[in-house]
């Protein structure tokens, strides 16, 4: 590997002081180079039509492993070319008296005039065209560009031929002719001399199947095609480098390995698909790198790879080239996780901020603490908030610049996998919030890439996201689709991901969001629908579901857009096929209820509604019921303090609110700290306020009881199929009591496809009810509770119904039987058939 320095760019002092040392050893190297350029064929007069007449450099490189036998021809042929120039034969094509025509005379290998300049100014689209070897009139013109050498050599078997030093670092030679021989360059700086392979004697890394893909927008591993890839090219170890920059005037290649300055590595230009490549020898995994781009004003700017799949630590900006060994173990998980559908399963989800759920840990300590701290709360699935590459921490990760790098905070991709392979290997889904709304301006990534807005929409009324000062993706734009669509497919199958909760999908549909009149066009319809990103939408997850069987998409998606998890080709009222996602965040939900619970219980019942509502909606998607990082951060108060009275009404408050929730239709998710009842809001600087747990603290035992009934919650939640297999369909539900507003209970039954019930009765207001009389099924013997929030374990006070109820013949709520319970204090009893 290269010694590479710590910089992150390029240094202009370093560059500058390297050219001022070339310019000053010139006049030394001109002596040597007069006797070197002895041992070379004469060189005739150039003509301006020998670069024209040259053919391509894919037939020149056929022969490129020369035999024993071929190396002699060539010698052979080197001493009859020496012979006839001795002879002293006239001009090309003159003859003499009796005598065939000679063959033309030999040309100047060195570069003209406007290529030296084009590859200086680094604007050339072709540079394999005028750099390596190539067959010429009178032998095999060699040429290279190695700014600051002192010299350079062709070493070929026996053959050693010293270059020409033709300035500005540009060095050619003629070989005797023959076909372009197999050939290393001795390269020789100022105190070190050493060989390499030539970058320009490489044919291209990608063929015409990934070109033709990528220009059609339909590349779904664009991964593998573009960005840097250690590889194996015709023998030789090194790295590919591709990047998509259609409107650049020439790209080059700056990294730790030619100490940031790409002069000696500019990229070709692939055909008309906008793709620039280079494949350079002897760089490994580990190196950084950045593309050097020559924009269409002609300055330059140093962006990092958009492809990059692994990155330097922030605030540092570098992409580094990598190549993952890790071997996977999660083989059984991965068989049976597509068993069921994920609305047909059990799926309550712990939501996680990695870098500040225990501040300090990387991904491999993570390894070791969150798989089991989640599978002892007997959560299903764990949602990691961003975990691709941002430079702003206080983003939480939603201001995304390393699409496809997991971010470097923490460990290298292969340690995110490991991650995510214990995970597995404990029983538990990964999930991961992805973001392809919007992204940030730093003139380092993605904001006008090339010189000219390219993943980002041409219309700055289009591109500039009003919300939060970032640009929004060009979803009309068939390579930008097929960056994102192929990113959400990277994620699932090169980290075995779960399921992709979608962020800000609002923002995505609608042109007018956050736009005030004048600040939006209308589509071609006359409508306030983005349809380019409906139809992004609809790709990503057909594309998504049609290759990683078992995943599921999530949207989190705040306004009544219809059929968000309807299946892309069936088609609603209002004209637009489903967007094809698997579950929508119940915003709705969420918003009414907690507003709900921050209600004096003696006002409750003038918000009854806010409770019941959701019910109304409940079957119009796939629902999942979240209580996320947004409402416990940023003044929302933690959901502990939303409640109101004293501290413990508000504990029996929040206990009462989770065992609703688990019991309501829909999936559940939980952001960390809730969990134990944490008072203080979420902050990504510090995290979990742990420290409530220690039993040294006074008043652990309320923190642990709240933490307790979660862990029970999903326990039967997980043992109950009566609360997840009909979760869709309204046969799953039905209301005992929705009206009891003046006593502030909500009761109704979860009904499995047999008919077997579960009784949820939530009593929202601080006394207790005694012989409390529900309506029940008349079929179901008696009843015993199997959860309740009031117990003492969990800190409460221990009312409830402790033996079997048996119905009575008495008709109530419009059933032919009845229950009294008694109906504990700001809590939440489970009643199954016994």
């Amino acid at each position: 590997m290269t010694p590479r320095p710590s910089s992150s760019g390029p240094d202009p002092e370093k560059t500058a002081a390297k050219k001022a040392a070339a310019k000053e050893t010139t006049g030394k190297k001109a002596t040597a180079k007069k006797s070197a350029a002895k041992t070379m064929p004469k060189k005739a007069t150039a003509k301006k039509s020998a670069a024209k007449t040259m053919p391509k450099k894919a037939a020149a490189k056929k022969a490129a492993a020369k035999t024993s036998a071929k190396k002699a021809a060539v010698k052979t042929a080197a001493k009859k070319t020496a012979a006839k120039k001795a002879s002293g034969t006239g001009a090309p094509g003159e003859k003499a008296s009796g005598k065939r025509a000679e063959p033309p005379a030999s040309v100047s290998p060195a570069l003209d005039a406007a290529d030296r300049e084009r590859l200086l100014a680094g604007t050339h689209h072709d540079p394999h065209s005028v750099l390596g070897a190539h067959p010429v009139p009178g032998g095999i013109a060699v040429r290279a560009f190695r700014p600051y050498a002192l010299a350079v050599s062709v070493l070929s078997g026996e053959l050693r031929a010293e270059l020409h030093d033709d300035g500005d670092g540009f060095f050619s030679g003629l070989l005797p002719p023959g076909d372009v021989p197999a050939y290393r360059l001795l390269v020789t700086y100022e105190g070190t001399a050493s060989e390499a392979e030539d970058p320009y004697r490489f044919l291209p890394t990608l063929g015409d199947l990934d070109l033709h893909l990528i220009g059609e927008g339909r590349h779904e591993q664009l991964w593998q095609a573009l960005g840097a890839h250690p590889a194996v090219h015709e023998g030789v170890a090194g790295t590919r480098f591709t990047v998509w920059a259609p409107n650049a005037r020439g790209v080059r290649v700056a990294g730790g390995f030619n100490f940031w300055d790409g002069t000696g590595h500019p990229m070709r230009s692939l055909g008309g698909t906008g793709v620039w490549e280079l494949f350079l020898p002897g760089i490994g995994a580990g190196e950084l790198y950045k593309f050097e781009i020559t924009r269409p004003d002609g300055s330059r700017t140093f962006r990092a790879d958009p492809l990059a799949r692994r990155t330097e630590v922030p605030p540092a900006t570098s992409s580094v080239v990598h190549a993952s060994d890790y071997t996977w173990g999660d083989e059984e998980w991965l068989a049976r996780r597509a068993d069921a559908p994920a609305h047909e399963a059990p799926m309550s989800v712990y939501e996680v901020h990695l870098p500040s759920w225990r501040p300090g840990l990387t991904y491999r300590e993570l390894a070791e603490q969150l798989p089991e701290y989640v599978g002892d709360l007997g959560f299903t699935h764990v949602e990691l908030m961003p975990v691709a590459e941002h430079p702003f921490g206080g983003s939480w990760g939603y201001q995304v610049t390393g699409f496809y790098a997991p971010t470097a905070r923490l460990g290298d991709p292969d340690d995110f996998r490991y991650l995510v392979d214990r995970l597995h290997q404990a029983g538990i889904g990964v999930l991961m919030d992805w973001v392809p709304a919007h992204f940030p301006r730093d003139d380092w990534a993605l904001a006008e890439f090339d010189g000219r807005p390219l993943y980002e929409h041409a219309d700055p009324l289009r591109a500039a996201h009003p919300d939060w000062g970032t640009l929004e993706f060009d979803f009309g734009r068939r390579e930008v689709r097929n960056f994102l669509v192929a990113n959400a497919v990277y994620w699932c199958e090169e980290f075995h991901i779960d399921g992709l909760r979608v962020d800000a999908v609002a923002s995505m549909l609608y042109l007018d969001y956050s736009r005030e009149p004048g600040q939006w066009t209308p589509n071609e319809h006359g409508g306030r629908e983005n349809l380019d990103a409906v139809a992004f939408l609809q790709e990503m997850n057909a594309t998504v579901y049609r290759r990683v069987p078992g995943v599921v998409t999530v949207a989190e998606e705040s306004t009544a857009w219809d059929g968000v998890t309807r299946a892309t080709h069936h088609k609603g009222p209002s004209g637009f096929g489903g967007l094809g996602f698997g579950l929508k965040w119940n915003m709705g939900w969420m918003h009414d209820s907690l507003q709900y619970m921050s209600h004096e219980p003696v006002h409750r019942k003038y918000h009854h509604g806010e409770m019941t509502f959701s019910m109304v909606y409940a079957y119009s998607e796939n629902y999942v019921l979240p209580i996320s990082h947004d409402e416990v951060v940023h003044g929302k108060r933690s959901l502990v303090s939303k409640m109101p009275g004293d501290w413990w009404q508000q504990r029996a408050s929040v206990r009462a609110y989770l065992g609703f929730m688990w019991a309501h239709p829909g999936k559940q998710l939980l952001f960390m700290g809730q969990e134990f009842a944490q008072g203080a809001e979420w902050s990504e600087a510090h995290g979990p306020d742990w420290w409530l747990l220690d039993p040294e603290y006074g008043a652990a035992a309320d923190h642990r009881g709240v933490r307790d009934l979660v862990r029970d919650l999903n326990a039967a939640y997980r043992a109950t199929p009566v609360l997840w297999r009909l979760d869709t369909h309204p046969d799953g539900f039905a209301w005992v009591v929705g009206d009891a507003a003046e006593d502030n209970v909500l009761a109704f039954l979860r009904l499995d496809a047999d008919g077997t019930p579960l009784l949820a009765v939530s009593n929202f207001a601080p006394v207790v009810r005694h012989d409390y009389r529900l309506g029940v099924p008349d079929d179901v013997p008696a009843w015993h509770e199997v959860l309740n929030t009031d117990a003492v374990r969990y800190g409460g006070g221990g009312v409830g119904s402790p033996d079997p109820v048996k119905p009575e013949a008495r008709g109530w709520h419009g059933r032919a039987a009845s229950v009294r319970l008694t109906l504990p204090p700001l809590a939440t009893v489970w009643l199954r058939p016994a």
